[in-house]
């Protein structure tokens, strides 16, 4: 007598099997996915400290980015990287337009190769700093914004748009970097306890 093996159930089988499945329309598969990984993008999103209706905004957008990238997914293995990269960014995307930051970099988003834990803290301590940022007076929020930019702007074209002498801008940037640190240090806009 041959024992046939036991049937796989929707639980037992690993991202890519889970993310093809899903893909092709199985509402069991995209069921346990988001059971897997909904602790984990909570986890994200609440790190930034959004209010509730923002927060479930950014839930339900990273869950949305994963419906419109499930055929286009490169590592399906590496799905609770993707989603926690992908809440952060929908976080700051919500921060930004509801601050009017315009400037907020993607590359403030941790590295989707470290730790759930420090990418979390990463987050946690890159909204803080652009809170701090959009706090300070415009003219210090366009400088910082104009001179830590991924691309940042000539000191020339900073002074012309500031009304800042260019001589005056050093010492206006290193004023603003202590005022941030020592904002920053005093646990202003802390999100933590």
């Amino acid at each position: 007598m041959t024992v046939s093996p036991a049937p796989t159930t929707i639980s037992t089988l690993g991202n890519a099997e889970l993310v093809e499945l899903a893909a092709r329309g199985d509402n069991r598969a995209w069921a346990e996915i988001v059971l897997r990984y909904r602790g984990l993008v909570t986890a994200v999103v609440r790190s930034f400290r959004l209010q509730d209706a923002d927060a479930r905004d950014a839930e339900q957008r990273t869950w949305l980015r994963l419906v419109e990238h499930l055929r286009s997914l490169r590592d399906p293995d590496r799905l609770g990287g993707w989603l926690s990269t992908t809440a952060s960014r929908e976080c700051l995307r919500i921060l930004r337009e509801a601050q009017g930051v315009v400037t907020v970099e993607m590359d403030a988003v941790p590295d989707p190769e470290s730790g759930v834990e420090e990418r979390v803290v990463d987050a946690d301590t890159a909204a803080r700093l652009w809170r701090i940022v959009a706090a300070l007076p415009p003219r210090g929020r366009t400088i910082m914004n104009a001179l830590f930019a991924e691309e940042p702007r000539p000191y020339a074209e900073v002074a012309q748009s500031t009304g800042i002498p260019i001589g005056s801008l050093g010492p206006s940037r290193a004023r603003l970097i202590d005022r941030v640190r020592r904002s920053f240090d005093e646990g202003a806009f802390a999100t933590g306890a």
